[in-house]
């Protein structure tokens, strides 16, 4: 069945001087010359991206778009006309976004994590309007588990994630070291998830295994500078997540097992092995 928006694998039914028709049960579809590619010949199958031209009219091509319906992605404002801003997908033809799927003004020259998306007349276009793509029920996921992370919302409660393109998550301010952008995707795992359907989510596998791991960093990092760091409760955030990869809280808890242990001595000045 022929997907508009994405990628499609179609036979030539015959070449022009114009392109190739491709054959598709919405009738044939013109790839135009330029995309054509060299010693293509009817009755082979080719890869191509479907959608449509200004006119309405159905296209093929061999250009690869920055994203496909179904996608998330971060894409340039090329321009802002009447209907709503226009942006930059790879494509000849600009992605629409209407003013009714911008909760703020998107302006030219700005980068914006959208959603691709079929409007009710089949057309492409893109929606700044994350939430409403993402499930709030039949939530198959597990507590423990590996997911894939994309930011979109960073504020003071600490950083709204989109879980495996699918699910609204949160990853608390006291989980988040280092800084990212929106757009960024990284590893995560699913931390709690709530009676609500609301999903809580950390950087780092949790319980034991994560201060385990997080143990053997800070032990690591002190033999690789002679055995003392300048570093200590008043430290930066910033300067914790540089250099052990974790939070001020978890490194705080590190810290205060590795001296209770006798492991190492907390001064004024650092931390030192014993």
């Amino acid at each position: 069945m022929l997907e508009i928006g994405k990628y499609n694998r179609l036979e030539v039914k015959k070449i022009s001087a114009i392109g190739a028709f491709l054959v598709s049960e919405l009738g044939d579809i013109l790839m135009p010359t330029k995309y054509v590619p060299e010693g293509l010949h009817p009755g082979e199958h080719v890869k191509v991206f479907v959608y449509l031209d200004s006119e309405d009219r159905l296209l093929a091509t061999t250009l690869t778009p920055k994203a496909q319906v179904g996608d998330f992605a971060v894409l340039e404002v090329k321009d802002v006309g009447n209907v709503g801003a226009f942006l930059d997908w790879g494509l000849e033809k600009d992605l629409l976004v209407p003013f009714s799927e911008q909760p703020k003004p998107l302006n030219k020259g700005e980068k914006h994590l959208v959603r691709v998306y079929l409007d009710r007349s089949e057309r492409i276009a893109a929606s700044a309007k994350l939430g409403k793509f993402l499930e709030k029920s039949r939530i198959e996921l597990k507590e423990g588990e590996e997911v894939r992370l994309t930011f979109y919302q960073l504020g003071e409660l600490g950083a709204k994630v989109i879980i495996n393109d699918r699910y609204d998550g949160l990853l608390f301010k006291s989980e988040l070291f280092g800084s990212y952008e929106v757009g960024t995707s990284v590893k995560g795992f699913v931390k709690k998830i709530r009676p609500d359907g609301k999903i809580d989510v950390t950087l780092r596998k949790g319980g034991g295994k994560d201060l385990h791991g997080s143990r053997e960093s800070v032990l690591r990092v002190l033999s690789e500078r002679g055995g003392f760091l300048t570093v200590g409760d008043k430290s930066s955030p910033e300067l914790i997540s540089e250099m052990f990869s974790m939070s001020k809280k978890s490194f705080k808890t590190v810290i205060g097992n590795l001296y209770k242990e006798g492991v190492i001595q907390i001064t004024p000045e650092g931390i030192r092995l014993r």
